[in-house]
């Protein structure tokens, strides 16, 4: 059996989830995310972000929650933006057109969305009321590309979002990862000062199942579980979310999951840096993007799974390596192994 590096969600779950779910197994509880264990895992969130006032939602997964989220914020003239690599722009089967919602693209090097990168594309949407309305800003952190956000920032951007009057919201698929970055400056607390909306990724860190839509904005927060019942995520036995949800959030172990993957993709990174590896981007979350000749890439192939992201000449291509909360030291030692014997 090969290790495999192609994505964070390979795994099943973390033994305290599983231990959970069958500790509580046999409790009778209420439907609908009213159980006990969704509640406490609400009041975790709430405690760990250090806002009472924002409400926390449990879904099911990431593209159920960007869709629940934009959808429900938006007008049917308004539209997203986004960076080039985001995930509603290239993953999602076209879930937010799909609402009747356009995604406006801004191409950018690492990912990441700035206000300069923003407003020409807000002056080219001026032609009221002919053209859609730019109306919410969609990034990630860590990004498609496994780059961050520092504080600094998300400052500018959550501030030139309010001048604008445009929503601000985070894909948190992978936000343990960004947050445990060891570049990172930016926390929890300070994500939901400056978003109107985010969410905590649980299925690459550790979960099941599971994301945790968090508004701040109390303006968006009223009716929104009516649009997670229409669009189907309302879960009858929600318990299967809030367990999850409430072991992580015990402990730290959600950011003890998400560094230790992110370390594990660090070991990898700089051996191959010892190399003379160069990389598509520099990353230093749990994504990493190495450039390697393709006659590497075949040996590495028989040994490990992963995708060949990028031909960047005839001879050379990038791939993209996941390490997750499961990945052991064999696989990265084996890795390493092959990488300094061949180069």
């Amino acid at each position: 059996m090969k290790f495999s590096f192609k994505n964070d969600y390979s795994e099943g779950c973390h033994p305290n989830i599983l231990q959970a779910l069958l500790q509580y197994n046999l409790d009778q509880q209420a439907g609908y995310g009213e159980d006990e264990y969704s509640l406490k895992a609400k009041a975790l969130i709430k405690e760990k972000i250090n806002n009472k006032n924002s409400e926390v939602f449990l879904v099911s997964g990431g593209t159920q929650a960007n869709l629940i989220v934009i959808s429900s914020i938006l007008k049917p003239y308004q539209c997203v933006i986004s960076a080039s690599t985001g995930h509603i722009l290239n993953n999602e089967t076209g879930a937010i057109e799909a609402t009747g919602h356009k995604v406006l693209s801004i191409e950018t090097e690492d990912g990441k969305l700035r206000p300069s990168d923003i407003i020409p594309m807000l002056e080219s949407h001026r032609n009221v009321p002919h053209q859609v309305m730019p109306k919410l800003v969609y990034i990630s952190n860590s990004t498609e590309l496994g780059t961050i956000y520092k504080k600094q920032e998300l400052e500018e951007l959550s501030s030139f979002c309010k001048q604008n009057k445009l929503y601000l919201f985070m894909d948190g698929a992978r936000l343990g990862h960004g947050l445990t970055s060891e570049i990172s400056d930016l926390t929890l607390e300070n994500v939901a000062l400056l978003t109107d909306v985010f969410y905590l990724g649980g299925t690459k860190n550790g979960a099941l199942i599971g994301e945790a839509i968090i508004i701040n904005n109390a303006a968006l927060q009223e009716d929104f579980a009516f649009n997670i019942k229409q669009k189907g995520a309302l879960l009858a036995k929600g318990r299967l979310l809030g367990i999850q949800f409430m072991e992580l959030m015990k402990d730290n172990l959600y950011f003890d999951l998400a560094s230790h993957a992110n370390q594990q993709a660090m070991k990898i990174k700089n051996a191959m840096k010892k190399k003379g590896v160069e990389f598509l981007s520099d990353t230093y979350t749990n994504q990493i993007f190495p450039i390697l000749h393709n006659d590497l890439i075949a040996v590495l192939s028989e040994h490990f799974e992963f995708y060949v992201w990028k031909k960047t000449d005839d001879q050379f291509s990038a791939i993209r390596l996941i390490t997750s909360w499961n990945t052991g030291d064999e696989a990265v030692n084996h890795f390493i192994d092959i990488i300094e014997k061949e180069l």
